[in-house]
C-alpha cells in the first residue's frame, strides 16, 4: 500500500471517529483534532481541473439512499390462491349436451357453464314430488288427529304417531330438496317443479364464483359420471408467487418482507415462509402475495423474483452503479466529488444486485460520487502504478 492510500485511510478513520469522541475532549484539543482531519483529507484529495475531468470522461451523480437491498433473483411460479380456485364438476351423471364457455373467458358467479342431459335428475325430481305428496298427507293426518285428540275421541298415542310420521316426511322432503339444489336446480326452478309437476332432464351447471376459465377439462358429447370435472376457474386478484429459496440464503426473510418481479415490474409482500426443506433442491418455499399489476401475470408462469434485505436505519446505505466502485489493497472505494477534485473514501460492500451495488459508508446523503472515468481517476490516485 503506498503513501497516498495510507493518508486516505487515516483521513477516513479520523473523520469517522471525531463525532463519537467530541463530547469527551477539551475544546482546544478538539480544534487540533479537526485540523488534523482536514489536513489528512486535503492531502488525500486528487486535485483535477474541470478541463481535465472532461478530457478523461469523468462524471458524477448524487448518492441514492436505500432502505432495502435486493437479493439474487430466484425462479418463482405464479399461482392462484387456494381460496380463489374452483374445479367445476358434474353434479350428476349424464350426457354432456353443451359447453357454454371456453378456456380464457371471464365468467360471473351464477353464469351457466354447461348443460347435462341427466336421467338421474329425473329420478331425483320424481322422488322429490313423491315426498311432497307424502308430506301433504302426513300434514292432513296430523291436523285431524290433533283435533280428535283434543276432543278425547282418540288416544294421545295415535296423535304422537301422526306427528312422528309428519316429521319423517318433512325430513325426507328437505333431503330431496337439498339434493336437487346441489345438483344445480335453483329455488325458482324447484318452485316451478312443485307447481307444474313437470320433470326435466336438462341440468344447468353454473359458475361458483366470478373469475377466468383456466382450463376446460372435457368436451361436448362426453358421457359423464357424477363429480367428473368440467372446468377449472380462478379469481385472479390477488395472485401468489411461490419462490424456492436455498436454505443457506434464507436469512431473515419473514412475513411482510418486500418481493419484486424483475419482468414484468410488479411487487408484493411475503405472506408465509415454509418450515420444510424440499429434498429436490434443498430450498424453502417462500410465498408472496401480489395485489397490484396482477393483469400482467399468468397462472403457471415462471418469473424471476427478488426478495428485499432491509437495511439498518442507524447505518445509512446507498445504491451505486457498478462502475462507481474501485478496488485497491483488498478494499473497496468510491471517489467523492469535492470543489477542487475528488476524495477516495473506503466503503463497505453490502450487496451485489443484478444491475447495481449497495454500499455502506460514512457519507452525507447529498454527496456525489464518480460513476464514469473511475479507471483514469484511480490511475491518477495511485500515481499510475496500481
Amino acid at each position: 500500500m503506498n503513501a497516498t492510500t495510507n493518508t486516505t485511510t487515516l483521513s477516513a478513520l479520523i473523520r469517522s471517529r471525531v463525532v463519537s469522541i467530541t463530547s469527551f475532549l477539551p475544546p482546544l484539543f478538539l480544534i487540533s483534532l479537526l485540523s488534523l482531519a482536514a489536513y489528512a483529507e486535503e492531502t488525500a484529495l486528487i486535485r483535477m481541473k474541470t478541463s481535465q475531468q472532461q478530457a478523461l470522461g469523468i462524471t458524477d451523480q448524487p448518492l441514492t439512499p436505500v432502505k432495502n437491498a435486493w437479493n439474487t433473483a430466484y425462479p418463482a411460479k405464479v399461482m392462484v390462491p387456494n381460496a380463489q380456485l374452483r374445479v367445476v364438476s358434474a353434479p350428476l351423471g349424464g350426457l354432456l349436451e353443451s359447453l357454454r364457455v371456453a378456456e380464457g373467458e371471464t365468467v360471473n358467479e351464477g353464469q351457466t357453464l354447461a348443460v347435462i342431459h341427466s336421467p338421474q335428475l329425473l329420478e331425483q325430481q320424481s322422488a322429490y314430488l313423491e315426498a311432497l305428496t307424502e308430506l301433504n298427507l302426513a300434514t292432513t293426518q296430523k291436523k285431524r288427529d290433533a283435533q280428535l285428540s283434543r276432543e278425547g275421541i282418540i288416544a294421545k298415542r295415535r296423535f304422537l304417531e301422526s306427528r312422528a310420521k309428519h316429521t319423517q316426511a318433512n325430513t325426507r322432503v328437505e333431503q330431496y330438496r337439498q339434493a336437487l339444489l346441489l345438483s344445480g336446480m335453483t329455488q325458482r326452478t324447484l318452485a316451478q317443479l312443485e307447481r307444474t309437476h313437470r320433470l326435466s332432464p336438462s341440468l344447468s351447471v353454473t359458475a361458483p364464483l366470478s373469475g377466468v376459465v383456466l382450463e376446460q377439462l372435457t368436451t361436448p358429447g362426453s358421457q359423464l359420471d357424477a363429480l367428473d370435472p368440467l372446468y377449472k376457474i380462478g379469481h385472479l386478484q390477488p395472485l401468489w408467487l411461490e419462490i424456492h429459496v436455498p436454505l443457506d440464503q434464507l436469512g431473515d426473510i419473514h412475513k411482510g418482507t418486500l418481493v419484486r418481479v424483475i419482468k414484468p415490474a410488479v411487487s408484493g409482500k411475503v405472506i408465509t415462509v415454509g418450515r420444510m426443506v424440499h429434498g429436490a433442491d434443498q430450498g424453502v418455499l417462500v410465498r408472496a402475495e401480489i395485489h397490484k399489476g396482477t393483469e400482467q401475470l399468468r397462472p403457471g408462469q415462471f418469473v424471476q423474483a427478488q426478495i428485499a434485505q432491509p437495511q439498518s436505519n442507524t447505518r445509512p446505505s446507498y445504491r451505486i452503479p457498478r462502475s462507481a466502485l474501485v478496488r485497491n489493497a483488498g478494499k473497496t472505494w468510491v471517489f467523492v466529488s469535492k470543489p477542487r477534485g475528488f476524495l477516495p473514501v473506503p466503503v463497505e460492500l453490502i450487496k451485489e444486485e443484478s444491475t447495481a451495488l449497495v454500499i455502506r459508508a460514512p457519507l452525507s446523503a447529498n454527496a456525489s460520487i464518480v460513476i464514469t472515468g473511475t479507471a483514469a481517476l484511480k490511475a491518477a490516485w495511485l500515481g499510475g502504478d496500481e
